[in-house]
């Protein structure tokens, strides 16, 4: 008996028959002795279908009203998954973001959660109500309504667990737990039965679509006891927590990342802050870099490559185009036809020639490497992304298999 904070994907409840499945599994949840509260993503492709009708009406919509708009997909899940447990006849009430006390920050699309004011979920639990809320959204300082961007229901069900002080949060998706490589195209990946939140941090920011990485990144923070699992059957899923003491792998995942970009300027001076200058630039625009690369060119000149999220490469370009006389560059050049390809593992840490094995794998499948990143549980090259399936493939058969 205690309290359980549940989170449903968009694919969870993407129809009437899933919807009402859900329904069935919170009752469930709810008739053995606990309270219940769940946070519910936009049904299916709807978030997506949204933005196109945005954009028939305005490409160029401003990302206030872009919040306005997509707020409501979630707020259609919350009061349909509402009604079927009316229908199977538990208490229950929705409320939006804002209803449940979401403070956020005021970037439009991409807010953090500063604060919740639990007052009216607790009311509602005191009233043995199962709460359903709705996620991915909250209000700023100014009472808009804002966004946590793509995912952002997994950190809202998180700090529902953390502010409530929840025995164990559920992140529940359409998938069976966190695999060793993505399923649908590496056919031997095997499933997890837990993950440190370090490692799973890393697969979440490294392209694995499995968790938001802010939700693990709070879950961490506030030590929420976390698990995925499947919507769709009884299986049991893959815990998050602090310490894996169960499976000792060297490598515990590899994820692939399209949403990249490289970029190289190329021809800069070789003299002290011309990298300050070229990131100092870029981050004023809220565009995170991720790998960089600098080299020496010729004639006291150097080059400077980094990588950042397809969706802002045309914003970085004109940023870099624009002060092209201020960074002292001959030539920007880019590609958005490439992938990073990463290896997550804290026992990597400890073990020596890690990188070795990893780059021949790709040597054997004869896959070339463009950059490289490292960290001590981390390995990330960009390739060709046409080569990027056949890369994890080629890892994961190096690291996984036995």
């Amino acid at each position: 008996m205690g309290l359980i904070v549940q989170k449903y994907g968009g694919s969870s409840v993407k129809d009437a028959e899933h919807v009402m499945n859900v329904a069935r599994r919170i009752v469930e949840t709810y008739d053995a002795g606990n309270d219940v509260v769940v946070a519910v993503s936009a049904q299916g492709d709807t978030t997506d279908d949204l933005i196109e009708k945005a954009k028939e009406i305005n490409p160029n919509a401003s990302k206030r009203e872009m919040d306005m708009l997509l707020a409501t997909g979630e707020q259609i899940s919350i009061s349909l998954l509402a009604m079927a447990i009316e229908k199977i006849g538990r208490p229950v009430i929705s409320l939006t973001g804002w209803q449940a006390g979401f403070k956020t920050d005021a970037v439009y699309s991409n807010a953090r959660i500063s604060r919740i004011d639990a007052e009216r979920l607790k009311n509602e639990l005191d009233k043995k109500k199962i709460v359903i809320v709705a996620g991915f959204q909250g209000l700023n300082k100014y009472d808009d309504i804002t966004t946590l961007g793509r995912g952002g229901s997994d950190t809202s069900a998180v700090a529902l667990a953390a502010t409530l002080g929840a025995d164990l949060c559920e992140i529940y998706t359409d998938v069976d737990g966190v695999y060793t490589a993505d399923p649908r195209f590496v056919k031997n990946a095997k499933k997890l039965d837990d993950i440190s939140y370090d490692e799973m941090l890393e697969l979440a920011s490294l392209g694995a679509n499995v968790l938001h990485n802010r939700s693990v990144e709070m879950a961490k923070k506030y030590h929420v006891n976390m698990c995925v699992r499947s919507s769709l059957n009884k299986n049991e899923g893959t815990f998050v927590k602090e310490v894996n003491k169960v499976e000792k792998m060297l490598v515990r995942g590899v994820a692939r990342d399209n949403d990249v970009a490289r970029i190289s300027i190329c021809g800069i001076e070789d003299a002290p802050g011309r990298a300050f200058t070229v990131f100092s630039l870029i981050s004023q625009k809220d565009i995170g870099v991720d790998v960089i690369l600098q080299s020496i060119g010729n004639n006291g000149t150097k080059d400077i490559s980094f990588t950042v999220k397809e969706s802002d490469l045309e914003k970085t370009i004109e940023i870099l185009e624009s002060n092209k006389e201020v960074i002292g560059a001959k030539e920007i050049k880019y590609t958005s036809d490439v992938s990073k390809v990463s290896i997550v593992g804290a026992g990597m840490v400890n073990n020596a020639g890690v990188a070795t094995k990893m780059f021949e794998a790709l040597y054997n499948a004869h896959i070339n490497i463009n950059m490289i990143s490292t960290s001590e549980i981390k390995i990330s090259v960009l390739v060709a992304q046409n080569d990027s399936e056949r890369a994890v493939n080629a890892i994961h058969d190096k690291f996984l298999l036995d």
